[in-house]
């Protein structure tokens, strides 16, 4: 894969999981409220649908009650329970004991006046003479329900136009919210861009006239001097690499090349013995020549500059570090301070540094990841607190 298909900056990925997450938030409390309002209206259209059926269920009750009347006058000569061809009914006693039904239900509610059941309308009417020994008159009608087919219409319809609209009402509300620290983080990213090109200039002028100078014919305390500007000059530019890489490296043009690895890896070992040596490290190599690797040299250069940058910065004075160059891997482990092997995972964050008494801003780890992942490279890193850890880059079986 090529390495100008990197991921777009943290920055980016960080608003737009914000926006993501509130978004979604948003989306299931707006779904709660409209289902609560379908709820709602649902019920409603329901109340109204049954004040419709009020005055035709109160007139087959009246008709029921007048043939119960008559029955229970005639008893004698007419014993056929009445029976309409608009209604069904039943009749209950004072104990709501089943007297006789014609009900396609059976579980009846004489608590309520007016319900539905399943597919039917049930009225319940209260006799005030006891015809027959009823108390409870129950009508029940079949429920069509072309009125819930009605409004489950308007009810999709209206909740998919109300659920867009606050979704985009909610997307708006939060691209309000997150310009301020958009605008900040941008302009704290152009004030990176700026500075990282001004340091450029004064950093490799003081590299060049370091390297310029015979240390060896100096006053000891003034050579002790000189190595020290060596040493925070060559801190402040392997920083300002990572700077520019960060900010800027998306945008950079890739030059894919056969890059001869043996010679790069002594390169920046050479680079960084003035630090190392600073902390007595001793630096154990163990290379194999002839082996090359097809990528852009500016990027591998990142890689194992910030490999070897952590190594000696988390290691101990008297330390060491081991460097090994494979046919399929470079691998450099060190006797420092190491860490949890829980936190791991961790180290690969752009901004995340375990260990706050070094200086940096935890991006050497993030750019070697983005690197690696751009070009199919496994990163392998194992640690042990207080033992030292290790950090393998693969590109081959291994």
């Amino acid at each position: 894969m090529s390495a100008s298909k990197s991921k777009a900056t943290n920055l980016s990925r960080t608003l737009r999981k914000t926006l993501l997450s509130f978004l979604l938030l948003y989306s299931f409390l707006s779904v709660v409220i409209l289902a609560f309002s379908g709820v709602v209206y649902y019920n409603l259209q329901k109340e109204l649908m049954l004040e419709g059926q009020t005055n035709k269920l109160q007139d087959y009750s009246i008709r029921l009650i007048s043939a119960l009347r008559y029955l229970h006058e005639h008893f004698d000569e007419e014993q056929t329970y009445p029976r309409f061809g608009q209604f069904r009914s039943a009749i209950y006693d004072s104990s709501k004991k089943l007297i006789f039904s014609t009900l396609r239900e059976n579980h009846v509610n004489l608590d309520k006046t007016l319900y539905t059941l399943h597919d039917n309308i049930h009225y319940v009417t209260l006799l005030e003479s006891y015809y027959l020994g009823a108390m409870y008159v129950v009508i029940e009608i079949p429920d069509d329900g072309h009125w819930f087919g009605f409004i489950r219409k308007e009810m999709i319809f209206y909740g998919v136009l109300f659920f867009l609209i606050l979704l985009l009402a909610g997307y708006y509300l939060m691209r309000m919210m997150l310009a301020p620290v958009s605008n900040t983080l941008n302009l704290l990213d152009r004030f990176i861009k700026d500075t990282t090109h001004e340091l450029n200039t004064p950093v490799s002028a003081i590299l060049t006239n370091i390297e310029m100078i015979d240390q060896e014919k100096l006053d000891p305390a003034l050579a002790k001097k000189i190595r020290r500007i060596d040493i925070a000059s060559r801190t402040i530019s392997n920083l300002y690499k990572d700077l520019t890489f960060a900010a800027l490296g998306h945008n950079r043009a890739v030059k894919d090349e056969k890059v001869d690895l043996y010679k790069l890896v002594k390169e920046r070992i050479e680079f960084f013995k003035v630090i190392s040596s600073a902390k007595n490290i001793a630096c154990v190599t163990d290379l194999k020549k002839g082996v090359t690797l097809t990528i852009d040299r500016a990027r591998m250069t990142r890689i194992i500059d910030n490999i070897l940058s952590n190594a000696i910065k988390y290691n101990r004075k008297n330390g060491y570090i081991k460097i090994t160059l494979d046919e399929n891997f470079l691998e450099v482990e060190d006797g420092g301070i190491g860490m949890d092997p829980s936190q791991v995972h961790m180290i690969f964050e752009r901004y995340t540094r375990l260990n706050k008494s070094e200086g940096g801003f935890g991006l050497g780890l993030s750019i070697v990841k983005s690197i690696a992942d751009a070009y199919g490279l496994k990163v392998s890193v194992k640690s042990e607190k207080g033992k030292g850890s290790r950090v393998r880059i693969i590109w081959g079986k291994s």
